[in-house]
């Protein structure tokens, strides 16, 4: 988790690794791993989603969002129909909820199927990034090996990698190397 918002979480659930292109979502379970770490509640608990169509749909969410994405980067208008029917299958409403503490919090509540009701949140937030985005703060990690996206939201917007302990310290330890190599010679 990245990304700093959960559209480029979402991008980031595919990575390259020794060059060749990873796939974290392998089975469904994966998909409802990674939507409770984000905080998307599963909307039924009885029986639950198809999760052979949860990780169908959730990819063809993803693959959706990535071309919107990179279209809006690159400041061409992309066809948002595909991440449309996302948010028009997500229906939801407000209803008031007791926290913890007691006090009334207003909350949506899902109301579609349990696959829309799962995914609708995730699409709302790549529509939300589309919409009102700083698209200067969205960036793609600057090292050579790594695909991964974030939304700089650091106080100077100088972020240049996904993760400084990650890519960063790659970086540095490359250009170590190649200033110690530089030396020797």
């Amino acid at each position: 988790m990245v990304g700093d918002h959960l559209a480029m979480d979402l991008l980031n659930t595919e990575a390259l690794r020794d060059g060749a292109a990873v796939d974290f979502w392998l089975d469904g379970h994966d998909v409802v791993r990674w939507l409770a770490q984000h905080g998307v509640a599963p909307a039924h608990d009885e029986g639950g989603p198809d999760l052979d169509a949860l990780l169908a749909q959730a990819r063809a969410l993803r693959a959706v969002a990535r071309t919107l994405i990179v279209q809006r980067k690159a400041g061409r208008a992309g066809d948002v129909a595909g991440l449309n029917a996302y948010l028009q299958a997500y229906v939801s409403a407000p209803q008031l909820v007791r926290a913890g503490d007691g006090k009334l919090t207003l909350a949506r509540v899902a109301r579609a199927e349990p696959i829309a009701a799962l995914l609708g949140p995730v699409a709302e937030a790549v529509a939300q990034l589309l919409a009102d985005g700083d698209f200067d703060l969205v960036r793609q990690c600057e090292h050579p090996d790594c695909i991964l996206w974030f939304l700089d939201r650091t106080k100077a917007h100088k972020r240049r990698w996904c993760s400084m302990a990650l890519c960063g310290n790659r970086h540095k330890a490359a250009q170590f190397r190649k200033k110690s190599s530089a030396a020797a010679i």
